[in-house]
């Protein structure tokens, strides 16, 4: 695989795809790490007096009404407070005065432009790796240069397309990540596998994979009660499954000595934040209860299968952490892997905004920039952003 120090981008047109898809909450940033975990990227290809075209996604765009919330402007004035005089903005994804624009660049300095996603409304043409789109996109630069891992698994034209096109290479971030998560290959042992978050459905390809090779999978999260419910268990009106429960019984008929169920919950009658915590045994839970966090049997339980564990992967929290008080289980495993574990590794769903939010993100080995990319490269290495590298 060819990486960003095996090319020369010395007074070249440089385009890089970086993921710039920031979480916003009432038109502000509210987690700017993707943004500053692209800059070595960026500030790499400035030091070497390229011109830079910088290009990246933001939200969803489904509608007129899509492109407003996810303007890149906001991103923009974020990158121009980190990259002062050396970042401009253009309102463009295609046309004539984008390509003015990127002419008019002076080497050393970066153009940011529109969301890519706003082709989109235009028959899908980014999400579908559209050939004219892509052929477009290339025609900007001399060389294409991918850093944004949490679209690698995705075949669109801002990655996949352009790199067709164009001599190409990772970034350091991609880089990071790819060394990071080929650990998992060939891990120390006793290696665990934490499983958290919503859906079973969401996770098939991930739990076929790494069970395997884990010596243990823990589950919490919603995600259990598929579980709980495929081993006869009343659930309550916790979320699960119906459609694959089947798929739950087959795991645990063939690896039920590797996964680990909670054996109790706190959870509530009502699903809000005043309701009251009660907390519950697994084969005594109430027509009316829904479970939204893993028990203290069940921490216990989690943190004796932990205590001599060498490495885990952790995808998902364990409970709802949207609420201050589902997020005991959570908070609980992750203060005990900082305290026992050599590598621990997040990656996948919310438990890397959850880790953020209780504070020990800086605490751990690795902890992954992409969700659904994430998972996906561990399952199959051979990722649609990665083919042309």
């Amino acid at each position: 695989m060819r990486t960003i120090e095996n090319v020369n981008l010395k007074y070249r047109t440089v385009i890089l795809r970086c993921d710039l898809n920031v979480s916003i909450k009432d038109g502000k940033i509210i987690d700017d790490t993707k943004i500053k975990s692209s800059l070595k990227t960026i500030n790499y290809i400035l030091d070497q007096k390229a011109k830079l075209v910088i290009m990246s996604h933001l939200g969803k765009i489904k509608t007129e009404e899509d492109k407003k919330k996810n303007d890149m402007r906001i991103v923009y004035k974020r990158l121009k407070e980190l990259l002062p005089n050396q970042v401009k903005f253009i309102n463009e994804t295609s046309g004539r005065r984008l390509k003015k624009a990127v002419r008019d660049l002076k080497y050393g300095e970066a153009l940011l432009i529109q969301n890519t996603r706003y082709e989109d409304l235009k028959k899908n043409k980014e999400s579908s790796c559209n050939r004219r789109l892509s052929k477009y996109w290339a025609s900007l630069g001399d060389i294409f240069i991918n850093d944004a891992f949490g679209t690698i698994h995705r075949r669109h034209a801002s990655n996949y397309g352009i790199s067709s096109y164009l001599p190409s290479a990772v970034g350091f971030l991609v880089q990071n990540e790819l060394k990071n998560l080929n650990r998992l290959d060939n891990p120390k042992r006793p290696f665990v596998v934490i499983m958290g978050g919503s859906k079973v459905s969401d996770k098939i390809g991930i739990i076929q994979s790494l069970i395997k090779q884990a010596d243990y999978i823990l589950i919490g999260g919603a995600m259990a009660f598929t579980f709980l419910k495929a081993k006869g268990y009343k659930v309550g009106r916790s979320m699960y499954e119906e459609k694959y429960i089947d798929y739950c019984k087959d795991l645990l008929e063939h690896y039920e000595d590797r996964i680990i169920l909670p054996t109790d919950l706190y959870g509530a009658f009502e699903m809000n934040e005043e309701a009251s915590l009660v907390l519950q045994d697994v084969d005594s839970v109430p027509n009316n209860y829904i479970g939204l966090d893993i028990g203290d049997e069940t921490i216990k339980l989690f943190k004796s299968i932990l205590k001599n564990t060498k490495t885990v992967f952790w995808n998902g929290p364990l409970g709802y952490y949207e609420y201050e008080k589902f997020r005991y289980g959570t908070n609980e495993i992750l203060k005990y892997l900082k305290e026992t574990t050599e590598t621990v590794i997040l990656g996948g769903g919310d438990i890397v905004g959850c880790s953020n939010l209780l504070g020990y993100t800086d605490d751990f080995t690795f902890v992954s920039t992409g969700g659904g990319a994430t998972l996906s490269y561990l399952e199959n290495h051979h990722q649609p952003g990665l083919e042309n590298m």
